[in-house]
C-alpha cells in the first residue's frame, strides 16, 4: 500500500472478510466518481480463502469524500457573461468532455454559440474532426491555427483539461490577452499549472447541460474568417514524396467508419493526433502525455474485447510494438482480428528527431539497427546499415498472425483491404517509411505556442 498510494486514488488492505463486500463497493464508487482513478484493493491470502456473507451493499458512504454533482450557477453566469462579450473567444476541451460522454452536447454547444472549438490531445473527437468549427489540435505538436487562436483570443473557455506542459508552452506567454474560464470536475485542477478568472468545479457534460440552456449565438465573423486563414495557409502536410504516415493514416479514415483506432507512444501517436479523423463512430485510445510506451496494442485487445463489432487498429512505432508483442499470443488465442499498423522507421523516432532538431545530431541509443561493430557517433543513416531485427513480418507468422510488409503508397489500401478480411486472427502490416521522418510542426522546448517551427531547416524556401 505505502509504494502505491501516492499515485493512485485510494488504497487499502482488506483486514476483515466481514470488510470485504464495503471495501469492494467502495473501492468502484471511488474509482468512477469525480475525476476517475485507479484504486488499488490489497486481497491477503487469509481473505481470499475465507468464507463469509454474500451481501453486497446497494449504496455506499465514503466519510470525507464527497465529489461534487452540481454546477455553481452564480460561476456559470459569470462565465457566460464574459463570453457574450467576447470577441475572439475559443473553446479549449480536453479528455474531460469524453469521460463525462458529452460529446454530443459539446458538439450542440459549438454550433449555437459559433464559438471555435480547439482541443487537446486526450480532448480531441469530442466534436467531429469534420466540422467546421472545429480548429486542430493545441500544443507542441498542434495546429498552427490552433495555437494561433489560443494566442490571440481574449476569451478562452477551457473544460475538461489540466493545462498541462505540453499544450501550454512557456506558460508566461500562454493565452496573455484572454480572460480564462475553467469547468473540470477536479477541485486541484483549476488554476494549478494556469491561474484562471472564472473558476467552476463540475461535471462537465452537466456544465455543457447548463451552458446550453442559457448561451446564444455570437457574431463573431471577422475571428472565425481569420482562424480560417490560418488553417488554408499553414496545413499539416507532409507532402507527397514516398510512404508517408500521412498517407497511411487517411486511408485508415477513408476505408474505416466505425472503428476503435488505438496508438502506442512516440512518433506514430502524434501523426495519428494530427491526421486521424474522429466523429461519433470513430474513437481514439491512447495513453496521452504518460509516455507509456508498449501500451497500444494491449489497449487495443481490450478494445477489440469491448467492441466485437468493431474494427480495432493500433497504430504503433517499430519501438513501442516490441515492449508488449507477446501479447500477440493472447490476441490469436482469443481469436481477435486486431489490424496492427507498424510505422517502421528503425529509429525510436520521437528522441530522435529531438536528437536531431536539438542536439546537432548527435543520434545516441535511438538506432534500431545499431550494431557493435557500428562506427562510433554515426549520425547518417545509409544503405549499408545493418538489417533491421526482428524481422516483424516472420514474427507475426511464428505466432499464427498474418503479416504484410508495405514499401510503396498504392500497396496501402491493398493491405488494410486484406487485413480487413481477416475475421479470426491479427493481421500485422508493417510501413517501412523514411528514417528520418518528423513530426512537424514543432513548438521548441521553453517556446511560446506561437513561436512554431513549421518545417524542417532543409524543405524552407
Amino acid at each position: 500500500m505505502g509504494i502505491t498510494r501516492s499515485i493512485c486514488k485510494y488504497a487499502v488492505t482488506v483486514r476483515k472478510r466481514e470488510d470485504l463486500a464495503e471495501t469492494i463497493k467502495k473501492a468502484f464508487y471511488i474509482a468512477k466518481t469525480g475525476k476517475p482513478g485507479v484504486v488499488v484493493v490489497d486481497l491477503p491470502k487469509d481473505i481470499q480463502r475465507a468464507y463469509g456473507s454474500d451481501f453486497y451493499p446497494e449504496e455506499i458512504a465514503v466519510r470525507g469524500y464527497k465529489p461534487n454533482t452540481s454546477v455553481h450557477m452564480g460561476q456559470l453566469n459569470k462565465a457566460l457573461d464574459i463570453l457574450n462579450h467576447a470577441v475572439k473567444p475559443v473553446f479549449l476541451i480536453g479528455g474531460g468532455v469524453h469521460i463525462a460522454h458529452a460529446e454530443k452536447e459539446m458538439t450542440q454547444l459549438a454550433e449555437l454559440t459559433g464559438v471555435p472549438v480547439i482541443t487537446t490531445i486526450m480532448g480531441k473527437g469530442t466534436i467531429p474532426t469534420t466540422n467546421s468549427f472545429y480548429v486542430g489540435n493545441i500544443g507542441i505538436h498542434g495546429r498552427y491555427a490552433a495555437n494561433a487562436a489560443i494566442s490571440h483570443c481574449d476569451v478562452l473557455f477551457s473544460i475538461g483539461t489540466r493545462f498541462n506542459d505540453r499544450i501550454t508552452g512557456k506558460i508566461e506567454e500562454f493565452a496573455v490577452n484572454a480572460k480564462i474560464i475553467h469547468i473540470d470536475v477536479d477541485a486541484a485542477s483549476i488554476s494549478r499549472n494556469i491561474d484562471v478568472d472564472v473558476p467552476i468545479v463540475a461535471d462537465a457534460k452537466k456544465a455543457i447541460c447548463a451552458l446550453l440552456e442559457k448561451a446564444k449565438p455570437l457574431h463573431i465573423s471577422e475571428w472565425t474568417d481569420e482562424i480560417s486563414r490560418w488553417k488554408k495557409e499553414y496545413p499539416i502536410d507532409m507532402g507527397a514524396s514516398g510512404l508517408t504516415p500521412q498517407m497511411i493514416i487517411q486511408s485508415i479514415n477513408e476505408m474505416f467508419k466505425d472503428a476503435v483506432i488505438v496508438t502506442d507512444v512516440g512518433q506514430n501517436q502524434l501523426w495519428t493526433t494530427q491526421f486521424l479523423d474522429l466523429g461519433e463512430n470513430k474513437q481514439m485510445l491512447t495513453s496521452g502525455g504518460l509516455g507509456t510506451m508498449g501500451y497500444g496494442f494491449p489497449a487495443a485487445i481490450g478494445a477489440k474485447l469491448g467492441n466485437p463489432h468493431k474494427d480495432v487498429i493500433v497504430i504503433s512505432g517499430d519501438g513501442g510494438m516490441q515492449m508488449n508483442i507477446q501479447e500477440m499470443a493472447t490476441a490469436v488465442v482469443y481469436e481477435l482480428p486486431i489490424i496492427i499498423c507498424i510505422l517502421n522507421n528503425g529509429y525510436l523516432g520521437n528522441v530522435r528527431q529531438w536528437q536531431e532538431m536539438f542536439y546537432e545530431r548527435r543520434y545516441s541509443s535511438t538506432c534500431m539497427r545499431y550494431r557493435k561493430s557500428c562506427e562510433i557517433g554515426c549520425s547518417q543513416p545509409g544503405h549499408d546499415c545493418p538489417e533491421y531485427t526482428p524481422d516483424f513480418i516472420a514474427l507475426a507468422e511464428s505466432y499464427g498472425a498474418k503479416g504484410i510488409r508495405v514499401t510503396k503508397t498504392e500497396d496501402i489500401k491493398t493491405a488494410l483491404n486484406t487485413a480487413k478480411q481477416n475475421t479470426k486472427i491479427p493481421t500485422v502490416i508493417e510501413f517501412i517509411i523514411d528514417r528520418e521522418a518528423n513530426v512537424m510542426p514543432i513548438v521548441p522546448p521553453g517556446n511560446a505556442l506561437n513561436d512554431m517551427i513549421l518545417e524542417r531547416e532543409e524543405n524552407r524556401g
